[in-house]
This record gives structure tokens, sequence and C-alpha cells, in this order.
């Protein structure tokens, strides 16, 4: 009989406070970024190391992220265009809302916090980018909170829309450091200091303005996965044989003396010029490890290790700078290819990421500083990921434009132009100045 009372007080028991929950959730993913941190900042040895043992770490992890990320944001740039694009008004609003996105690009240094953002989003497996407006400053603020303190609610059956987004981050309130979580959705507002909630009000913006996205995605997984996991196995094969060449090559040079056919040892000096005498029959001899070509199987092993690293991280040798057969052209980006097509995959989730961030960042502008952004779009531009032949490309460019089939705004930002109208307005304006002159 006593069965229901328990059950029903344990049903209206007091839910914890949200930063209590948080404390239980994903902690999976949160241990996962952990371990993927570790490793790239150089932690690759499992377990405590025995009592002299030697452990050499060779990073390679770090220096294949730092690579991939490097050739991921090149020739990176978000242009916006009007729906109806050849209407003069849509023009002159196009080119207004571009010249304010690069004000804000400028006043946050976009440019180093993307190519952080995206180092950390290649090491951890996910990103994030916050974008709100600053009433002190007057204008569009942009961070990238740090996705081990990010928790977001989805749409089940549509793991790409969010329903809410929570964010902890530690402050410095002079009494000590606290943790302070935010909590948004697309109506409502709420603020903690510990857990205690000193603030809910309505969402100022009516939207949630973040931007979360994976390094690379997983079907069916909301979360993305990190570059570092293919390359563990191998990085740690590549320590052990390093460390234990070493090893070899320390003791070859610091001979182990044998003495065979003796079973006592007396007044034995170990020093320059010293003189043993052993027994009849007996002999002493120099530990010989490298004898019968035993450093060339390890290099041999190592190199094989490094073609598995190489291999599985997507990133030829020739990208680090080693092309002995001096490759070019074609058979250059042959050689590069598998690196093209991994920054291809982020790319094609990076495109809708920055498009998006563009489109959050005019709506606040909109909303603050009445800039008409109606019928405008963010289109995303990315440059050639692998050496090109500049003259080959502005000459298909130039072909394409008198035929009609890009424009000339197009054509510029694909050849790296930031700002083609600003471009195309220099080229008028020095078309007249010549033609004034002649």
């Amino acid at each position: 009989m006593s069965v229901i009372p328990i059950r029903r007080a344990l049903r209206h028991a007091p839910e914890p406070p949200l930063p209590a929950r948080l404390r239980r959730r994903d902690e999976d993913r949160m241990r996962r970024y952990r371990e993927n941190l570790d490793f790239y900042e150089g932690r690759q040895w499992p377990g405590r190391a025995r009592r002299g043992e030697r452990r050499l770490t060779f990073n390679y992890a770090k220096a294949f992220a730092d690579k991939v990320t490097s050739y991921l944001l090149t020739g990176a740039s978000v242009q916006i265009e009007a729906r109806d694009g050849d209407s003069p008004d849509g023009r002159s609003r196009a080119r207004a809302a571009e010249l304010a996105l690069r004000e804000v690009e400028a006043a946050n240094a976009l440019a180093q916090l993307d190519f952080e953002t995206e180092l950390d989003c290649a090491v951890l497996g996910d990103a994030a980018y916050k974008v709100t407006w600053d009433p002190a400053e007057g204008q569009v603020r942009i961070t990238a909170p740090d996705v081990q303190g990010l928790f977001a609610w989805r749409v089940p059956d549509d793991p790409a829309r969010l329903l809410a987004v929570a964010t902890q981050y530690t402050l410095d309130d002079g009494n000590g450091r606290t943790t302070v979580t935010e909590y948004w959705t697309a109506g409502t507002f709420e603020l903690w200091h510990g857990e205690e909630l000193t603030r809910r009000a309505a969402n100022p913006y009516g939207f949630l303005p973040f931007v979360i996205f994976p390094n690379l995605r997983e079907p069916k997984q909301a979360w993305g996965s990190s570059d570092l996991p293919p390359l563990v196995e191998s990085s740690r094969e590549l320590n052990r044989a390093f460390s234990q060449l070493s090893q070899i090559l320390e003791l070859s040079g610091n001979p182990v003396a044998v003495i065979e056919g003796v079973t006592g040892s007396q007044d034995i000096a170990v020093e320059p010029g010293a003189v043993w005498e052993v027994p009849e029959r007996a002999r002493a001899y120099l530990l010989d490890l490298l004898q019968g070509g035993g450093v060339a199987l390890h290099r041999d092993y190592i190199d094989l290790i490094y073609r598995t690293l190489h291999d599985l991280g997507e990133s030829p040798r020739t990208a680090f700078g080693h092309n002995p057969q001096g490759l070019s052209g074609v058979a250059l980006n042959t050689e590069l290819d598998p690196l093209a097509r991994k920054v291809a995959r982020k790319r094609l989730i990076r495109s809708s990421v920055y498009e998006r961030r563009a489109m959050l960042i005019l709506r606040l502008l909109a909303q603050y500083t009445g800039l008409e952004i109606e019928g405008l779009r963010a289109v995303m531009h990315w440059g050639p990921v692998l050496p090109i032949d500049r003259a080959r490309e502005v000459s298909d460019a130039r072909t394409l434009v008198a035929a009609g089939i890009q424009s000339r705004r197009t054509a510029a930002s694909l050849l790296g132009a930031d700002d083609a109208e600003a471009e195309w307005a220099k080229v008028l304006e020095e078309r007249e100045a010549v033609e004034s002159r002649g």
C-alpha cells in the first residue's frame, strides 16, 4: 500500500536547476572532446611510463590538423547578392549590405577568429559561432563559444534545426570563479550564476543567435567527428618505433661488454685503457646491436608507418613540401587530390555555416540600424585548394564573362577579390580617368 504514495512523491519531486542537469548531459561527447584535445596537445602515450622507459612524441596529429585547416580557408569570402540582381535598386541594397558586413568582419577580426574556430573544430569535432548585438559599442559582436560548454536541443526528426541552446563559461566575480549559464530559445533568455537563476526575459532577437556545426558529419548523428581518431593508432606506433630505435642507437653508442665462460668477477675496472684478465677459454666482446642491418629494418618499418599516417590523414607528404620528383601541374594536383577531397567535404558543410552567420549579422543590423536587407542573400565563395595556373584561370574567366555565362562579379570573387563591387568601381574610375586624359 505504500508503493503509490512513494511514486507520487517521486513524480512531484522538484526538478534540479538547469546547470545541475547540464552536468549529466552529453557525457560521452565531453569525454571525446577531452581525449581529442589531449592527443592534439601531445599527450599521446597510453598509460603511465615504466621506470626508465623512453617515450618520444612526434606530434603529427597537430601538424595534420593545422595543415588541413590552412587549406580549408584559402580564398574564403562571403558575397551579398540580391535575388533580383538585375535591378539597380537590388544591386544598391546588396552593395550597402556587403559594405556593412565587411565592417563587422573587420571589427571582430573574423579572419583570425575563423582560423582558430576551424582549428578547434578539426580537433574536437564541433564548433559554434554566436552572433549578438553589443548595445554599449553599438555593433554586432561575433564570438566562438567553447563547444565543451555548449548544449543543444534539436528537432527530433531534423538534427539541423535547433530548439534551444545552453552555453556555459566561467567568470571571476571577485569572490571566486563562478559558472555562468545562458539558456536560449527563440522566445526566451535565461541567465544563471551557479545554480541561481538571476534573469529571465524575452529573447531580444526573436531567433537563436547561434550557428553550431560539425567538422565532418556522420550519418544520422547530431554532432560531428574529429580529424584525429584515424591518426591515433599510427601516431602511437610511430612514437613507439622512434623511441625504440632511439634507445638502440644510444646503447650502440655506449656498447655493452659481454664476458663468457666466467663464473665470478673481481676488480673489473670500467674506464678507458682498462685491461681485463679472463680465464682460459673465456672471452670478452662488445655487443653490436646494429649488426645484420637492424637499423635498416627499423627505418623501413617507420617508413611504412609514415605511409599509413599520411593515407589515413588524407594529406600526402607533398602537402608538407616533400616533392623529390618535382611534380607540377596536373601531376601535382593528382598527388594532392586526397587532401582536396577532404577539404571539399568540409566546405560542403561550411558554405551553409558562413552563409547563415552572414545572414544573422544582417538581421541584427536591420533590427538595430535599419539596414535594408529584404530580398538579399549571402553566397559563399571559396578559392582553389590546389596550386593553379593563374594565367589560365584569368583566361577562362574572361571567356565566361564575354560569353555571358558568368558575371564579372562572380569571376572576380572566384579569382580572389574580397570585394568585387569595389574592384569593379575602381576599374570604371580608372577608365573614366584615362578617357578624360585622352
